[in-house]
């Protein structure tokens, strides 16, 4: 279990004035700007959870997440990995973990691939069996053979964050964090890694900690949103829960037998009903409210004035949630 408790950070800046005065005025006597960065957070993790933490550019969820690797010191509060401080017993947390930072690589940038995994395993000290278990099942899922020979600095950035994936598991990691994982990437190979993160969190029960601007990401690979603005937790849900609580109107898209081109203002009028156009001359789109109609009265509705051929709900996006939720700044408590 991941655990942070009043979990705060709070970063010092040097207040000084240009030149060489205002360097040696600040040397004896400095003046510093407090910013925290991130303020009393409190949230849990379970086990094979596989969640989100998102938020803008100067969130804190970066810096959560280096405090709960270890890479930063909390100025107060408390982080628990499986029951491990992470700044006190470093070593011990660096083998229950694996990092992927979209931006960073762990990999050694001359060497082949092969030689940096080498490295990894004399690291961490993995057993000759776990590694060329864990290597057989990684050229499967990530292809590595088609580039595990080549140094790193060869690689393009898809091939790259796929090693650096593999590198992140190579010791067999309770929990990995992903910072930006897809970031730069083509449409292609970001559909690839997410399938292979989400593989690793279904077949080996890795807990996955993701934090990422790409909703897609997000949709794919987490079933839990925690929404950090301001250094502050602002929502922590699962997906599905977020959805009925942030629909304000669901969508319906219906195919109709032959074209109704007077349909759209017939349905305008009726109450809960705040979209309705014509896609093509026989597909309607309509939103409405899902407390005033169902599925169902729409579909009965229209099926009144038209022969109805096929229908398709659509929900809310991910990022149509994420919005209202900024919107409204409420701190979770």
């Amino acid at each position: 279990m991941i655990e942070a408790i009043d979990l705060t950070k709070e970063f010092k800046t040097p207040l000084k004035k240009p030149g060489l005065a205002g360097a040696v005025r600040h040397l004896f006597h400095g003046e510093y700007k407090k910013k925290l960065a991130v303020d009393h957070v409190n949230f849990s993790i379970e086990p094979g959870e596989a969640v989100a933490y998102i938020g803008p550019n100067g969130a804190g969820k970066s810096t959560t997440i280096k405090m709960l690797t270890g890479i930063l010191k909390p100025t107060s509060g408390e982080v628990r990995i499986d029951g491990i401080d992470p700044q006190k017993n470093r070593i011990q947390n660096a083998k229950n973990i694996g990092v992927v930072f979209g931006q960073r690589t762990q990999l050694w940038w001359d060497i082949p691939i092969e030689e940096s995994f080498i490295l990894l395993k004399n690291i961490y000290e993995i057993p000759d069996s776990v590694y060329r278990e864990n290597l057989t099942l990684f050229h499967e899922i990530f292809g590595l053979s088609e580039f595990i020979g080549q140094p790193a600095r060869r690689l393009s950035l898809g091939q790259r964050m796929r090693a650096d994936l593999a590198a992140a598991l190579l010791h067999n990691p309770s929990t990995i964090f992903l910072d930006e994982p897809t970031i730069g990437l083509d449409i292609v190979t970001k559909e690839s890694m997410r399938e292979l993160i989400q593989r690793i969190n279904r077949e080996r029960g890795v807990t996955v900690i993701l934090t990422s601007h790409d909703l897609k990401d997000v949709e794919n690979i987490c079933r839990r949103i925690v929404v950090i603005d301001k250094g502050q937790i602002l929502c922590d849900k699962q997906i599905d829960q977020l959805t009925q609580e942030y629909s304000m109107n669901r969508g319906i898209k219906i195919t109709l037998s032959q074209g109704a081109p007077e349909l759209p203002e017939l349905l305008k009028t009726q109450k809960g009903i705040s979209h309705v156009s014509m896609e093509n001359a026989s597909t309607l789109s309509i939103d409405f409210s899902p407390e005033l109609h169902t599925a169902f009265d729409i579909v009965k509705e229209v099926n009144s004035h038209a022969q109805i051929q096929d229908f398709q709900l659509t929900e809310p996006s991910i990022e149509h949630m994420i919005e209202v939720i900024y919107r409204s700044g409420e701190v979770v408590q």
